[in-house]
């Protein structure tokens, strides 16, 4: 964690509220919804439950090693195929968009699938974004805190 960064600690009950204010913004016309491990997997089973939506793919991908620490490139342990994906219209869930490298290497992964996708996070974090002028198509809240969520193991 960096040095003068706010840690808020999350209950629950404010991951159901957050989930229950995307919910509200987003469309119901999606063909599948796609859940980015590890953080976006509870986030996506809320949603899917909100939407009453059960076809639920998932994108196994890895940026960061530890805090602070990152790979070059994404590491994709698990993706759909590229036919799962052509021409339909699918939500990317994922917890955070901090840097938003692994939220936009899925979304690209999607497009070049010829899939059509928009990315729903619970925080969205302008501030550290490496994408200017780009930004998550929808999002609960926008923070610059240090977010922990109640399903990642206290340190």
């Amino acid at each position: 964690m960096e040095i003068g960064v706010e840690r808020r600690i999350l209950s629950w009950q404010e991951i159901a509220d957050l989930v229950q204010v995307l919910a509200e913004k987003l469309p119901t016309d999606y063909d599948a919804l796609l859940a980015i491990t590890r953080g976006g997997m509870i986030p996506a089973c809320l949603l899917s439950e909100q939407m009453d939506m059960r076809n639920i793919m998932v994108a196994a991908v890895q940026f960061y090693t530890t805090v602070g620490e990152t790979l070059d490139e994404p590491r994709f342990f698990q993706f759909p195929h590229a036919e799962l994906l052509k021409g339909q219209r699918i939500l990317v869930v994922d917890d955070v968009w901090d840097s938003g490298r692994t939220v936009v290497a899925v979304r690209d992964r999607i497009r070049a699938a010829g899939g059509h996708p928009e990315v729903a996070v619970l925080h969205f974090k302008p501030t550290r974004s490496h994408f200017p002028g780009d930004a998550p198509d929808y999002f609960a809240a926008e923070t610059d805190e240090w977010i922990v969520y109640p399903w990642e193991p206290e340190e």
